[in-house]
Parts: structure tokens; C-alpha cells; sequence
């Protein structure tokens, strides 16, 4: 219990800082509204304070200096007004709450403690030498989170500062009023923590950083590794982490590190919305976010339509009594393995002996240059020299080859037809175009003489002749020049080489495979999946399992579009990519280190990686030396009973640790039919939102059960409903009714699972999408089944829930 004193002290401290807070924001805001007007001003005006003079050499120095003059005068108003609005905008950020922890830490050094309050940002007094509040990044406020009372130390600029914290002590500010106060031996009371957890949930993920724990806080501050891989349980804070860690390595490196050099891979445009307010609430810009989905269709979708994950997921999960359904389960494992990555690799060694695929380049109807003719020139290049060079020295060839045919094709019979066809201002536009672009003056020069001598004298037959002819020519030339722009165009874009062919080419059959690739074992049902896969690639569709492979094979060919702005590459659910997807981010941001957050517990797609142990693609592609690996082990988001619970559906879930926050336990309910089935859940759902519950959510196993539940539901009177697709953009509170592979990485209050019976989870193999549907839950987990219960449950202890019968 604090003392009266302690207690009036901390709200005299509070005060104080609040005090100051408002001088300085009141002091700042005419300030900002001075430098942003000036910004604006000299932006607006730039061109007005400039002469453009460029008569002589010295006429245009003093224009270029003028304008860099300018330029410079601009961009220091606009450093000034980003400084002075980005202090404007902390203090008022930490008006309401300017700080949630202290540390008293006496230096070895020293005879006295120093009082040290944490809060979002920092703030000093007004000469600037006393820190009022510390950043919550700064390396002294790392004692926070990593230490309990006792000898501590930190890293500053000038060293290892050792000590003793002799106080931690955490707060709960509200609205500027002083609510709570806890004092704690270890890094966060589980006081404070039970009340934050205890909270509803949120239609947008919030910063953690009064509650960050040592193990995130480690997770959060690495600055050395060039792969930092996290394996956590459902609910652990893998992704509210790997959130503060943007804001921390924006922190530090602030000088050279920008947020738009940070990219964040997200598993569906849904949870882009969910943690896009973190960082501004941080005091941060947000970085890039886009799924990887998104990044495939912006190299592809001009050639292909292309399948998405969430279509292929409910192949898996809807279309097991269709023919090739095992066939294709069995592609979409090989497509994303290390065995198949390897053979590709191969692949590519033997294109450099045989096999190249190209396309012919056609001109109204004829080739010009035919796919032998490429080969062979192909082939003629040194064996050596990579298959990216090689088509480089192809191109260069090419363009040369159409430049002679050009100059052949002026004298073919189709051109003089178009010539014939001409408007006046086709015309006339081609020929000064001409004119202009090779410096073509004779013409006009020779008219102008003969204008000048002869003005009242008619040519002869022979000047008439010889200007005819030179106007024809010239007229041929600019017809044929663009007739033959796209086919250089078409060059440039490297659009002469099969890539369809060249992937295609891999599924001709096991015996050609095999040859091509070396490949030592495939799946029994290779033939089928070759089938399968051509069938795709003959309607210019692309399986997803195919994209990234399809990917790999053109960039073996054509080489590597790279990113080297980017410095740091975030992937979340990072147990759903493949072997070939994180090859493609590799070399895609050559230069960038990666954060890789995931879940082997919660791998519901079929192209799913290991994150840890020898087979984890991430530890082979970046080395054990440069990978560091975080396991989260305790989950913090659902209450003891509902982790207890969903730990059970897990072979290996003994290894969870629950937090100790209680709750009800979560309770199965037997209906009779889908009709009860929506009327109960309407029930369920309206007691919850009478209790206080802000957001509920009706997590089916597929899209198209969400659509029937959604359509039961709303024919039962619940209508306050939002229905999430794959396409929806945003997550907000309320009641949504959503597919368990879109509810990856969200949370709710409550989780209703829409059916959870035998004919809906009846397979082994939907373990792992059961498991992920439960645990979205934070306070209430409710079960609904309209037959026998799934077998999923079957080890489950039941005293870790209700059972319930419902019969209207």
C-alpha cells in the first residue's frame, strides 16, 4: 500500500510535467503555424524569386545558384517547421498520459539515485539538460523491462553504465488524472497487466510499451542480427513486438533510417487496418505494408490470373470430393519445398546447355526472327557467362537485328499503301518529326533556294522527280520506324523469352523432369500433377502454388528486380510462407534484415515452413550465425481457462504457459438443427453485447459458411452485422461474422465458433484452423456443433469446459 505522502508526491510530480507540458505547447504552436506558413509561402512562390536566364555561361550560373539558393532556403524552413511540429505533436501526445513507469537507479558512481520517469517520448525542461520524461527507446529506459530491483546496467554512448534500481514503480494516467500506482521487484506487476489484458478488445491494435515484457523487450531492441526469427504461441505478442520494434529501430537510427525503408508483410488487407494505428500513436510514420499476395500480382497479373491463398485454402478445405484433389494437395506440397527449390536450381544449370524458349518476333503476319534463330544465337554466347548476361547479349542482338530488318522492310509494298493513307497532320507530323530527330535539313533548305531564285518558275521534271523520291523515302522510313516501335519495345521488356514455356517445360513427365532437374524423388502422382498444372498454364491461370515458382524460374532467366532502398523487411504469420516465397524476399531486398514472427501451431496453409530446428528455410537462407531465435512460450491474450483449453488441442501444448487471468470457462452447446443453431447464437450474441462485450465474432471454417451464417443470423433479427471477405479492407468493432484463416492475427472479446461438429472439423488435418479459430478469443469462447462433436476434442479434458444441450 503507497504511503499518503509517496502518493501526493507523485501527484505534485505530475502536475509539475503537466504544467509544463501545456507552457511548452503553448509557447510551440505559434511557432509551427509561423514555419509552415513560410514553407508554404516560398513553395508557392518559388519560381517568382527566380530568373530564368540562360543567354550566356554566366547567366546560367547565376540561375542555378539562384534556384539552389532557393532550394536551400526552402528546405531549411521545412526541416524547422518538421522538428517543431513533430515536438508540438509528443507534448500533446503526452498531455494525457506523460508517463507509465519509473526507476529510481543509483550509477556506481554516484551517491544518490536518479529518479527516472518512461513514458512515450521524451521531454526535458527548458533549458534542455533535464529530462523530465525518457523516450521509452532511450538505452537507459531499457532498465525497465529487463531488470528488478537490484544491480543493473545499461549501454550509453560512452559505455557500460552499472548500477542499482533502487524503485520501479509503474502508473495508470488517464485524461491527466493520476488513477493508479503500483510498485514492483520485477519488470511489470502482474497487477497492471491483468488490468490491461482485462480490457475489451479494440477494432485497432494499441502500443504495448507499458506493459512490454523482457523476453519482447529483448526481441525489440536486437540490433545486430541480420534475421531476428520469433516462434510464438497464439497470443503471446509476437506481433505487438515486432510493431514496437519498427518504432524502436525508427528511434535509434533516426538519422538514416526512414519509415517508408521498412516493409511489413501482412497475411490480408484486414490486418494492414487492425495495427495501422501503433506506430502514429508512437509518435512514428507508418511503414510499407502490403501482403505478399499483392507484391505477386504486381510482377504477374499483366500475364496471368492469378489464384489467391484464401481461394486456395478453400479448395483445401471445400473440394475433397472433386477429381484431382489429391493430386493437387500432393503439387501444392512439392511447389513449396526444398526438394522442388533445389531442382529449379538445377533447372537453371541445364537451361545453360539446352532447352532456352523463346518467342519468335512476328510482323504482320511473317517472322521476322525466328526462336531458332535466337537459340542458336543464344548458345553461341561463352557457356560461362550467366543466363541473365546471356540473354542481355540476346537483346542487344535483337535490337541490332531490327534495325537492318527495318531498314529492309521500307521497301515492301505495304508501306507505300499506308503512305497513300495519310492525313495531312499525319503528315506532317511524321515528316518534321523526322526532320527534327536526325537534323534532316536538306529539304528545306534546298526549297527555300529554289523558293528564293525560281518564286514564278515551275520545277523541271527532274527536281519534281528527285524531291518526290526524297519525300517518299523519308515518309517510308517514318512509317516503318513506327510500325516497328512495339517490336522493340516488345524487346526491351524481355518479352522474347518463354517464360510460360519455360515452367511448362517442367511438367512434361517424370522421365523429362528428372533429366532436366536431377530431381531423385517425386510424388507418386507426378503424372497427374504435370496434367493438372499444364491445364492451368494453357488458360493463363497460375495456381498460387505456382507464382512464386514461376517467379524464381523467369528471374533464373531474366535476373533479379531488386529493392536496395529498403533496410529492414517484417513478415507476420511467417509460418505460412514457403521456402521459395522467402528465397524471393531475399533477394528482393538484398540489402534489408529481416523480422520474421509465426506460429508452427497455427500453419493452416499447405505451403507451410518449420521456423525452427535444422529444416527452418529461414536459419538455411541467412546461416545460424546471423539468426537469432526468440521463443514465446506464454500466451497473454485469452484468460487461463480459454488457453488451457485450446493448449489441449495440441499434441505438444503442454510447453504453453497461460497467464493468470481468470475467466469463465468456454462452453459447447448441442443444437438440433441450423435454424436453432442461428437462433441460440443470436441469443448468445445479444447476452454478450448486454454484458459490456464490444466486439463479437462468428468464426467459420469457410467463406462459404460464413455466407450461410451471415444469411441465418440476419434472417434471425441480427442485423448489426459485418460480414468479412477476403476483399474487406478493415476491421472494426461490433459483430462480424469471418472465415478462421482471415481472423489470423486479430482478437476478439468474444469468439463464437459457428460449428464445430465432426462434418465440419472431422479431419486430423484441420487441427491446426480449429486451434487458430479458438484461440482469436480474449474473454468469452463459445462452441456451437449441430451433430457430433468434432474428434479434435476428444483428448480435451472436459472439466476444462461446459457442455450445454440446447433444445427449442
Amino acid at each position: 500500500m503507497m504511503k499518503p505522502e509517496d502518493w501526493k508526491q507523485e501527484q505534485a510530480y505530475l502536475e509539475q510535467v503537466k504544467g509544463m507540458l501545456q507552457e511548452g505547447i503553448r509557447q510551440l504552436e505559434p511557432e509551427v503555424e509561423r514555419l509552415g506558413g513560410q514553407a508554404t509561402e516560398i513553395r508557392k512562390r518559388f519560381w517568382e524569386e527566380v530568373t530564368v536566364n540562360t543567354a550566356s555561361d554566366e547567366d546560367f550560373e547565376e540561375t542555378f545558384h539562384s534556384i539552389r539558393q532557393q532550394e536551400a532556403l526552402l528546405s531549411e524552413r521545412e526541416r524547422s517547421y518538421r522538428v517543431r511540429l513533430r515536438q508540438w505533436k509528443n507534448m500533446n501526445r503526452l498531455l494525457a498520459s506523460p508517463y507509465f513507469g519509473r526507476i529510481d537507479f543509483r550509477e556506481d558512481s554516484e551517491s544518490s539515485a536518479e529518479r527516472i520517469y518512461i513514458g512515450v517520448s521524451s521531454f526535458a525542461d527548458e533549458d534542455g539538460m533535464t529530462f523530465l520524461v525518457y523516450d521509452w527507446r532511450t538505452p537507459i529506459a531499457g532498465m525497465y523491462y529487463d531488470y528488478p530491483l537490484g544491480k543493473a546496467s545499461f549501454h550509453a554512448p560512452g559505455g557500460e553504465i552499472t548500477g542499482t534500481i533502487q524503485l520501479k514503480r509503474q502508473y495508470q494516467i488517464a485524461g491527466g488524472q493520476l488513477e493508479n500506482v503500483f510498485d514492483t521487484s520485477l519488470t511489470i506487476g502482474d497487477e497492471l497487466l491483468q488490468q490491461v489484458l482485462g480490457k475489451g478488445a479494440d477494432s485497432q491494435m494499441r502500443s504495448i510499451v507499458a506493459t512490454i515484457q523482457k523476453e519482447q523487450n529483448a526481441i525489440i531492441r536486437d540490433d545486430t542480427s541480420r534475421m531476428v526469427l520469433v516462434d510464438g504461441v497464439a497470443g503471446s505478442g509476437k506481433t505487438s513486438a515486432a510493431l514496437q520494434r519498427v518504432a524502436y529501430l525508427l528511434y535509434k537510427h533516426r538519422e538514416r533510417l526512414k519509415a517508408d525503408q521498412i516493409v511489413l508483410f501482412s497475411p490480408n488487407p484486414v490486418f494492414n487496418s487492425y495495427v495501422s494505428a501503433v506506430l502514429p500513436e508512437l509518435g512514428e510514420e507508418n511503414m510499407q505494408q502490403a501482403t505478399f499476395q499483392e507484391y505477386l500480382e504486381q510482377a504477374l497479373r499483366a500475364e496471368w490470373s492469378l489464384e489467391d491463398p484464401f481461394d486456395q485454402i478453400e479448395y483445401v478445405l471445400t473440394r475433397s470430393d472433386t477429381a484431382g484433389y489429391e493430386a493437387r494437395i500432393a503439387g501444392m506440397a512439392y511447389k513449396a519445398s526444398a526438394e522442388f527449390l533445389q531442382a529449379l536450381h538445377h533447372y537453371g544449370q541445364w537451361l545453360n546447355r539446352q532447352g532456352m524458349q523463346f518467342n519468335s518476333i512476328c510482323f504482320r503476319g511473317r517472322e521476322l526472327i525466328t526462336e531458332e534463330e535466337m537459340r542458336v544465337q543464344f548458345y553461341s554466347y561463352d557457356p560461362v557467362v550467366r543466363l541473365p548476361n546471356r540473354v542481355e547479349l540476346l537483346q542487344e542482338w535483337l535490337l541490332r537485328r531490327l534495325t537492318e530488318l527495318e531498314r529492309d522492310e521500307r521497301g515492301e509494298a505495304w508501306v507505300g499503301e499506308e503512305i497513300n493513307y495519310l492525313d495531312k497532320e499525319e503528315y506532317a507530323g511524321a515528316f518534321g518529326k523526322l526532320h527534327r530527330a536526325q537534323g534532316v535539313f536538306e529539304f528545306a533548305e534546298r526549297y527555300e533556294a529554289v523558293h528564293e531564285k525560281q518564286q514564278n518558275i515551275t520545277w523541271g521534271k527532274e527536281d519534281d522527280f528527285d524531291f518526290a523520291e526524297r519525300e517518299e523515302d523519308i515518309l517510308r522510313q517514318v512509317v516503318v520506324k513506327e510500325n516497328f516501335k512495339p517490336l522493340r519495345k516488345s524487346v526491351k521488356r524481355i518479352s522474347f523469352i518463354n517464360t510460360r514455356a519455360l515452367y511448362a517445360q517442367l511438367f512434361q513427365g517424370r522421365e523429362t523432369f528428372t533429366g532436366m532437374t536431377g530431381a531423385a524423388e517425386l510424388p507418386a502422382c507426378w503424372e497427374e500433377i504435370c496434367v493438372l498444372t499444364r491445364e492451368q498454364l494453357d488458360s493463363q491461370r497460375l495456381f498460387y502454388e505456382d507464382a512464386t515458382p514461376y517467379l524464381y524460374v523467369k528471374e533464373l532467366v531474366e535476373g533479379v528486380g531488386i529493392n536496395t532502398e529498403v533496410r529492414h523487411v517484417f513478415v507476420d504469420e511467417g509460418q505460412d510462407y514457403s521456402v521459395f516465397q522467402y528465397e524471393f524476399l531475399a533477394k528482393l531486398f538484398p540489402r534489408a534484415r529481416m523480422t520474421v514472427l509465426g506460429d508452427s501451431s497455427q500453419a493452416i496453409f499447405t505451403q507451410a515452413s518449420e521456423l525452427r530446428g535444422t529444416s527452418s528455410p529461414l536459419i538455411k537462407l541467412f546461416g545460424e550465425a546471423d539468426t537469432r531465435l526468440f521463443r514465446l512460450a506464454k500466451s497473454y491474450r485469452s484468460t487461463r481457462e480459454i488457453a488451457e483449453f485450446t493448449k489441449s488441442l495440441l499434441p505438444g501444448g503442454k510447453e504453453i504457459e497461460t497467464f493468470h487471468r481468470s475467466g469463465e470457462k468456454p462452453v459447447l452447446i448441442r443444437v438440433e438443427s441450423k435454424e436453432q443453431l442461428a437462433a441460440v447464437i443470436r441469443r448468445d450474441v445479444m447476452d454478450l453485447l448486454d454484458q459490456g462485450y464490444a466486439s463479437a465474432a462468428v468464426i467459420t471454417k469457410t467463406a462459404a459458411e460464413s455466407v450461410e451464417a451471415y444469411k441465418l443470423l440476419t434472417e434471425q433479427g441480427l442485423t448489426d452485422m459485418k460480414l468479412v471477405t477476403k476483399t474487406s479492407a478493415e476491421f472494426g468493432k461490433g459483430i462480424l461474422v469471418i472465415p478462421a484463416y482471415l481472423a489470423k492475427g486479430v482478437e476478439f472479446d468474444a469468439v463464437l465458433l459457428y460449428d464445430a461438429s465432426a462434418d465440419v472439423y472431422g479431419q486430423e488435418a484441420q487441427r491446426k484452423l480449429f486451434y487458430t479459430a479458438c484461440t482469436r478469443a480474449m474473454h468469452r469462447l463459445m462452441l456451437y456443433s449441430t451433430g457430433e462433436w468434432t474428434p479434435l476434442l476428444l483428448e480435451t479434458d472436459s472439466s476444462l469446459y461446459e457442455k450445454r444441450i440446447i433444445n427449442l
